[in-house]
């Protein structure tokens, strides 16, 4: 083959590649979280949906957390789940990933970890997976991100410890549920960087908090809200002991930042300038993208994102 006729198939090999691949920045796939009304407005609003994917592979995100629970008296995804699968088909034909995002401020879901709350957090899970059932292969989620968080809860100051055990409880039926029906489906959670910090005895063993976690479900999206990757307090040290875990267990782990403003400053990166966190997401990216565990970075969130970017 001549040279130009090599490069002529090189050129042509590379216009066949994925859309997420196109798109890809080199720093690891990227994913974001997209919360109740963004999530309900693209799948009710055809141009939100369209708005929504074209901001995704220009931003080179490969994968979304869709919301798919109760909001504003309404559950799509049990009354309407056409308009699911709508749009997962749609997202699936951009080359997007979609995962169902169970979680909600809005139906106070912090309280399914205690044990009285259970049977509200197995049906919430119950009714992706009875989606997932009934739906075509192009239009099922690809996985499910959890987003329940025990220090949200009134009790946190005084029952820290029984409050992380209720949640590994919750999470051990979640995943047995899980794993009954579909096994291959990856599911994790939203967890703080600091779990790492707090040894917790369960079933028998004690060991840090993340390690349970990380020994329950699949993968994890760290929630590693710092606005710099170095030093002590930044995205990369927070992110060590999660991600060495990962590599031991063969789990993925997702590193989180925020957009969203933030009080204490360091927590967002909502005070800087979107070049900013890029360097610093590419810092975090050359300090640990080697690492097997390292699964990319996930943004928070869809809504706050755009603001920041002086987009809405």
């Amino acid at each position: 083959m001549t040279a130009r006729r090599w490069a002529a198939a090189l050129l042509l090999a590379l216009s066949t590649l994925p859309l997420a691949q196109a798109g890809d920045t080199g720093l690891g796939p990227r994913a974001i979280w997209i919360w109740e009304g963004e999530s309900y407005a693209m799948l009710e609003d055809d141009a939100a949906a369209r708005t929504a994917i074209a901001f995704l592979k220009d931003k080179a995100i490969a994968t979304a957390y869709v919301y798919a629970d109760a909001y504003e008296g309404r559950n799509l995804i049990a009354a309407q789940p056409a308009r699911y699968r709508t749009l997962i088909r749609r997202m699936h034909a951009a080359g997007l990933k979609v995962r169902a995002l169970l979680g909600s401020g809005y139906l106070h879901t912090e309280r399914y970890l205690l044990p009285g709350h259970r049977r509200a957090a197995q049906a919430m899970l119950q009714r992706v997976l009875d989606y997932n059932a009934a739906a075509a292969p192009d239009e099922r989620f690809d996985g499910i991100s959890l987003d329940i968080e025990p220090h949200i809860l009134d009790a946190w100051s005084t029952r820290k410890m029984e409050l992380l055990g209720d949640f590994l409880d919750m999470s051990d039926a979640l995943m047995r549920q899980k794993n009954a029906v579909a096994p291959n489906l990856p599911m994790g959670p939203a967890i703080p960087f600091w779990y790492d910090g707090m040894s917790i005895e369960w079933k028998g063993k004690r060991k840090p908090m993340n390690e349970h976690v990380q020994d329950l479900y699949d993968t994890v999206a760290l929630m590693d809200y710092r606005d710099h990757a170095a030093g002590a307090d930044g995205i990369v040290s927070h992110a060590r002991d999660e991600l060495d875990y990962g590599a031991k267990t063969g789990k993925p782990v997702v590193i989180g930042v925020e957009t969203m403003p933030n009080a204490i400053r360091k927590v967002s990166f909502h005070h800087l300038r979107e070049g900013d966190m890029e360097r610093e997401l590419a810092e975090t990216a050359r300090a640990v993208g080697a690492a097997p565990s390292f699964g990319g970075f996930a943004i928070h969130h869809y809504g706050a994102y755009r603001r920041w970017l002086g987009i809405d």
